[in-house]
């Protein structure tokens, strides 16, 4: 897989290699088919996931074990879509996290993020900016939990993870990535309203009975 870190082609004076392309194509897929509810955001996910674990493995020890975790992760979300009710369209059902998941979302991610941004500290290597890039490793691992449990408040952990990854990249000088995170913005933005007015308009899943 050594062909992942080449070049693909330079953007605003910033070398893309193709990893970094792939992996953000696959990303914004994944977040797409999310938003339209379908279970195949989750192998495209582990997909991403697999491709930059690939190019990480060997030279960037704590990214490649980042992207194990973003893998498992994935994994338990497609079990569970597999196993959700359907709504009257035949996608997932979704809904709102109760005050009591949200509470403890809250508290798991601001844990994790102080204990990631300490191990980061702890050993330089697995990180350059080891606060903001464990913000965002935990934010982006309490994402895809809240989505995995089909709720609604998945686009505002993310939404929050943007407002740390916009800046971040553009302030490194990482001027395609930072763009990338803009589009993921405006994706959250767009699923949210989707997600929240379908919650609202209390659909039931079409399989009465299934696991919620």
């Amino acid at each position: 897989m050594n062909w992942l870190d080449s070049e693909a082609f330079v953007l605003f004076d910033q070398r893309i290699i193709w990893s970094d392309l792939v992996g953000n194509v696959l990303g914004l897929i994944a977040l797409t088919l999310g938003w339209r509810r379908s279970v195949l955001t989750w192998p495209v996910q582990f997909l991403a996931g697999l491709i930059l674990f690939g190019a990480f493995y060997g030279h960037l020890a704590g990214s490649a074990g980042k992207q194990v975790v973003v893998m498992l992760v994935a994994l338990y979300g497609w079990w569970r879509w597999s196993r959700r009710g359907r709504t009257a369209d035949g996608h997932v059902s979704v809904r709102f996290a109760t005050w009591t998941e949200r509470g403890a979302m809250a508290a798991a991610a601001a844990a994790g993020t102080v204990a990631v941004a300490l191990l980061f500290k702890a050993y330089p290597s697995l990180s350059w900016d080891p606060w903001p890039d464990a913000y965002i490793f935990v934010g982006t691992i309490v994402a895809m939990y809240a989505q995995a449990r089909g709720m609604v408040e998945f686009w505002l952990a993310w939404l929050l993870v943007d407002l740390v990854g916009v800046p971040l990249n553009f302030a490194n000088g990482y001027a395609f990535s930072g763009f990338v995170y803009v589009i993921y913005g405006a994706l959250v933005l767009w699923g949210l309203r989707d997600w929240w007015l379908r919650s609202r308009n209390g659909a039931r899943p079409a399989l009465e009975g299934a696991p919620a």
